[in-house]
């Protein structure tokens, strides 16, 4: 029955995938979603101020657009708009009231933003979701795949009912609305994923795991490491597939998977198929659609308006803040050779909305991206512009000269006598011997960001500071935040009071 179901399963998604292959061009359909977007928010708060009918008859409808919204961070909106929302008002900046608010996580430390789930917002996430496993039909897999247990680790499914609306993880928002199809699926199952204690969660997990038939898992990398850890570590086996013998996919998001590949691969006995998506709390904005690239596709048709703002020193400041008279770009307009700030505008009442995310395009006639950093979380204290790519491309480098495993790391601006250095902290169990490891590294990030390496030779920037501590103790900093599972995820760039906590933490502890 299982194989019927699973053939079933599969000739659906080949036969949408057909169907969805109808010629229109990305710009095409992103002029319609615009449209459709004005349109449903006109009658709102937001939509009268900013007089979205008279947009809509416009005959430059983007550029008009352009022109008379403002760009948005998330305080500006939030203080502005989305606080009426939560207030129990209609009509904010998206039609009807708001049932779910998100709890972004974002780093560990920051407070918690609270962001807009719109019922629009989550059929928008079904269908992406839906649209990511059509995909899996241009990969090698068996049929009988589609009808196996999908194990979905996220944010607890008891959501915070504040008397109108509820607040949690957008995972557990996610999973609490999950497609019919999936119900079955899915899991650990409605009543353990409402378990709000992480470890209590975990424990339960690892009491079910031989239950279930496996064939995907999905979350943010470091959770999820630890839970198949957890699974092996119990039952004394050699790897999570003596479990699960039919796991077959892992879809993972929210950073990037390369510092975890080399542990997550030991825990593995068999080949995987791995899936990058960009899922974030406002909204499911690309995934990996094929097998030939790594990079994701933007989802044009979604409920999403992407705009991208060149990353660079005339756009934006040192702290990474916008500047004024910006002028943002479509698709058309973007090329492959530079970052590019994301902007959206979505069906959940995010408007010309800076997401705080860098891509950088792979692919433009397939509108294809990776995730290159934060527009906030990089590094520019004497003029050395090292993003987070930057960073994870020399680290990984390093890890495989000297054969270690490094899942976290963060990294620092500090003083160093009259100039500036880099502080790093690293999560590693093995030994490493620091003086070669910080000479590797330095070389690394001059071969690959020339600004850095001209910085390094003017000594303006100093020689590497660098710390060794147990990845336990990234773990831990989670767990004394409050933030263990879900979207969490460890912030690569420290900067100012976070940092000095951090700082504090280790040396309580080391």
């Amino acid at each position: 029955m299982p194989a019927i179901l699973g053939n079933i399963i599969k000739r659906s998604f080949e036969l949408r995938n057909r169907m969805q292959r109808d010629g229109i061009s990305f710009s095409q359909y992103q002029v319609k979603t615009l449209t459709r977007l004005l349109k449903r928010a006109s009658s709102t708060a937001f939509g009268k101020h900013y007089d979205f009918k008279g947009l809509l008859k416009s005959n430059d409808m983007i550029q008009s657009f352009q022109k008379d919204i403002p760009f948005h961070y998330y305080d500006d909106i939030y203080e502005q708009w989305w606080k009426r929302s939560l207030n129990h008002e209609e009509n904010v900046t998206w039609r009807g009231k708001v049932k779910y608010f998100a709890l972004s996580s974002g780093t560990s430390g920051a407070p918690s933003k609270h962001i807009p789930i719109t019922d629009e917002m989550l059929r928008s996430n079904k269908r992406s979701g839906t649209r990511m496993f059509f995909s899996l039909t241009q990969y090698d897999v068996d049929s009988s795949l589609y009808a196996k247990g999908m194990m979905m680790l996220g944010g607890s499914t008891n959501l915070e009912d504040r008397g109108g609306y509820f607040v949690g993880d957008l995972s557990g928002i996610n999973a609490k609305n999950n497609p019919i199809w999936l119900r079955k699926m899915y899991k650990p199952g409605a009543k353990i994923a409402s378990i709000n204690n992480w470890n209590d969660r975990i424990r339960e997990i690892v009491k079910e795991a031989p239950s279930w038939d496996i064939g995907f898992v999905m979350g943010i990398p470091a959770w999820n490491q630890l839970m198949i850890e957890r699974i092996v570590e119990h039952y004394k086996v050699d790897s999570i597939h003596d479990i699960w013998p039919n796991l077959k996919v892992y879809v993972h998001g929210g950073v990037s998977f390369d510092p975890y590949r080399k542990e997550f691969e030991k825990l593995m006995g068999k080949p995987m198929i791995y899936l990058d998506t960009y899922l974030a709390s406002e909204g499911f904005l690309a995934f990996q659609a094929r097998p030939e690239t790594k990079s994701m596709a933007l989802v044009p048709n979604n409920g999403i308006f992407f705009e991208f703002i060149p990353f660079n020193d005339q756009n934006f400041d040192e702290e990474g803040q916008i500047k004024e008279n910006v002028k943002a770009l479509t698709i058309e307009e973007v090329n492959t050779k530079e970052d590019y700030a994301i902007v959206i505008s979505t069906n959940a009442g995010a408007w010309r909305y800076l997401i705080g995310d860098t891509v950088r395009f792979t692919d433009v006639d397939r509108a294809e991206i990776i995730i290159t950093g934060r527009t906030k979380h990089f590094l520019s204290i004497c003029g050395e512009h090292l993003s987070i790519e930057n960073m994870q491309t020399a680290l990984s480098a390093v890890e495989n000269k000297f054969d270690l495993s490094i899942p976290e790391f963060t990294v620092s601006g500090v003083k160093s006598g009259r100039f500036f250095a880099h502080k790093w902290y690293i999560a590693c169990d093995s030994l490493v011997n620091k003086k070669a490891f910080i000479e590797e590294l330095d070389q690394q990030l001059m071969l690959i960001n020339d600004d850095y390496k001209t910085e390094r030779k003017g000594n303006v920037l100093q020689d590497i500071q660098l710390e060794v501590v147990p990845t336990h103790l990234f773990v831990k900093w989670f767990e004394e935040k409050g933030k263990l599972g879900g979207q969490s995820k460890f912030p690569r760039v420290m900067k100012g009071e976070i940092f000095k906590e951090w700082e504090k933490f280790v040396q309580q502890r080391v």
